[in-house]
């Protein structure tokens, strides 16, 4: 899974759930189910991620959508394993490059027609 956003300070829950490919009230369901997602809020209601939200959001994201686990699992895995936000981030980076080099493989193929 590639979450492709901009740098910036924040992110709209909109801009994040289209990130994710998901729906605004899932990401509005895990931040009640989650503690570590504390989203800043302006006097509207309005959400806004930061760098670290979409992390813990990344994280979130993959042990339940990629890896099936529970959120109850999620959240026990989030406390007990302290490798779990590195090995996630490799993931992501060993992903990126996978597309990368499928992109150049495509690329090269579509040269040699």
């Amino acid at each position: 899974m590639q979450v492709e956003l901009p740098d910036k300070l924040y992110y709209s829950i909109g801009e994040v759930a289209r990130a994710f490919n998901v729906n605004a009230s899932l990401i509005r369901f895990w931040e009640k189910e989650f503690d570590i997602l504390k989203p800043k809020k302006n006097r509207k209601g309005n959400r806004y991620f930061t760098p670290e939200d979409i992390r813990n959001l990344k994280i979130i994201f993959h042990l339940v959508k990629e890896r099936g686990y529970t959120l109850e699992g999620a959240r026990i895995a989030l406390v007990e394993d302290s490798f779990l936000e590195d090995e996630i981030e490799l993931i992501f980076r060993l992903e990126k490059i996978k597309a990368e080099i499928l992109s150049l493989k495509t690329y090269f193929d579509e040269m040699e027609d």
